[in-house]
């Protein structure tokens, strides 16, 4: 890509006015929005859909400072309680991401959930604005994979080419996206949740986050502190940090969480080779991603060649599932063969399953995640434009945290983002005690420490779970105690009384 950087100094040009008007107070001031349950839009080819999923449109302003312009439909579901007479509420459920769709979410949530949960709540599921039904944007991203986006310093730590990169993203946004991808915020997006309550006839709605999800969350039931209901947030982004130092514990989480993988790949070293112990399964792991970095190696059957960001990227993402742990092991195995020269047949075919492109939704541009994931942690709040503090930062990073190389103090296109159209939502404390906090010790996307940050900000507001166990998601992940906890909350709304740290979790 080239950059366009006229382009952005055009765009933040018509924004900076409005970056210190009064944000709006009340989502609802307009009609009661209309929303008739139908047909859910179309899948991608392979995905499945549970059957009793209807789906619906709630239209909402673009702006809303101004109610009375320019709107955009935002897409809904719903899985209806199983039980109507038991049924005393709505689930809005969102899957985080940031940007990531949620219309399915019910259908998938549903299976993991008892029947006391699934008698009490109808589950909703959205599509967040600008997210794949709710009219989707685009940047034109030569690569449309959020992974793409996250600024790996080059081999000799330099950030140079990160710069250049951050600087031509923002200009493709700029170009491509215009003016309106700035009314596509967190604070919006918690609106159109209150439209979406009004719709459903709801005075209101509890809802369940995950990751990004939990920001979300969080910012609803600060500007709607009345109309939440139960809270339940997985998996926690510390609002304190939003966004520009939202990574700065990944370097530790990282740290926290990769050894539970290399254990499960020391304890195959006479097939997998890649170290008897943890701790060498580290060293071999680090010297193969500089390796890469140096000489990145071409994978057969695509068109990619695996540099040391790839091998990184694809070992975040399968840290996020304790499943996912033994697949891992094998990636690793095969990126060490790819790079000796000496890649076997089953070795090609998990780089081809790894690297494979996901299925286009229709209708839906192939870079919309990406596209939305800036959006959101752009817009949401300013980031410093000084390219030597991240320099700073990156190398202070890399040196201190050598599994993630600097990039989660690196530079991104924020730093060249238009001002935001209004401050973030100060999250707080004040309202009833009506949210539950669930943690994992090893989290590599959202850290422990993270979790600790929102329950510091909620305080008594909140409940706190922790469990000892690795990965991103909390819920269903073999502990009782969370899940029996998580259950009463939502079936009775009692929190624990105290810090609940449960340890009934097999090791990964």
């Amino acid at each position: 890509m080239t950059a366009v950087g006229l382009a952005v100094a055009a765009l933040a040009g018509c924004d900076t006015d409005h970056a210190a008007d009064a944000p709006p107070t009340v989502a609802g001031a307009a009609a009661t929005p209309h929303l008739t349950w139908g047909a859910c839009p179309p899948l991608a080819e392979g995905a499945s859909r549970d059957p009793r999923l209807v789906c619906g449109t709630v239209k909402v302003p673009l702006d809303y400072r101004n109610p009375d312009g320019a709107t955009i439909d935002v897409a809904v579901s719903k899985l209806p309680a199983a039980e109507p007479q038991q049924r005393r509420g709505v689930l809005l459920l969102n899957p985080g991401g940031p940007a990531l769709p949620g219309l399915d979410m019910p259908g998938a949530m549903a299976p993991t959930l008892p029947e006391s949960v699934l008698a009490a709540y109808d589950l909703i599921g959205f599509d967040p604005r600008g997210v794949e039904h709710s009219a989707p944007r685009s940047c034109g991203l030569d690569d449309p994979s959020v992974a793409g986006l996250f600024p790996y310093p080059a081999a000799d730590g330099s950030i140079t080419a990160n710069v250049d990169h951050a600087r031509a993203v923002a200009g493709r946004c700029a170009t491509n996206a215009g003016t309106d991808l700035r009314f596509f915020t967190t604070a919006n997006t918690a609106r159109d949740l209150d439209r979406i309550r009004a719709a459903l006839g709801e005075e209101k709605i509890s809802y369940w986050g995950q990751s990004y999800g939990t920001y979300l969350g969080a910012v609803y039931a600060s500007l709607f502190p009345d109309r939440a209901d139960r809270v339940v947030l997985e998996g926690n982004v510390d609002p304190r940090k939003v966004w520009a130092h939202a990574t700065d514990n990944w370097g530790k989480g990282m740290a926290d969480r990769f050894p539970d993988a290399a254990r499960i790949a020391a304890a195959q070293d006479g097939v997998l080779g890649l170290g008897s112990t943890a701790d060498e399964v580290t060293r071999n792991y680090l010297e193969l991603a500089d390796r890469l970095d140096r000489t990145p190696a071409p994978v057969p059957g695509t068109p990619l060649a695996l540099a040391g960001s790839m091998l990184r990227s694809v070992t975040y993402s399968l840290l996020l599932h304790n499943e996912t742990l033994p697949v891992l092991a094998q990636f690793w195995s095969a990126a060490a063969h790819l790079a000796d020269g000496a890649l076997t047949d089953a070795d090609g075919q998990l780089l081809q399953q790894v690297f494979a492109p996901p299925p286009a939704t229709p209708g839906v541009p192939a870079d919309n995640q990406a596209t939305m994931f800036l959006a959101l942690i752009c817009g949401d709040a300013r980031w410093s434009r000084d390219i030597d503090t991240y320099a700073r930062r990156t190398a202070a990073d890399r040196a201190a945290w050598p599994l993630t190389a600097g990039m989660p103090a690196n530079i991104w296109a924020c730093a060249f983002w238009p001002e935001p159209v209004e401050e973030p939502v100060a999250v707080t404390g004040e309202g009833v005690r009506n949210i539950l906090i669930l943690q994992n010790r090893r989290d590599n996307a959202t850290p422990w420490e993270d979790g600790l940050g929102l329950f510091e900000v909620l305080g008594r507001r909140a409940g706190f779970v922790g469990a000892d166990n690795g990965g991103h998601y909390v819920y269903g992940q073999g502990s009782t105690c969370v899940d029996q906890a998580t259950v009463t909350f939502l079936t009775t709304g009692r929190l624990p009384d105290e810090t609940l740290y449960c340890t009934d979790v097999a090791q990964g």
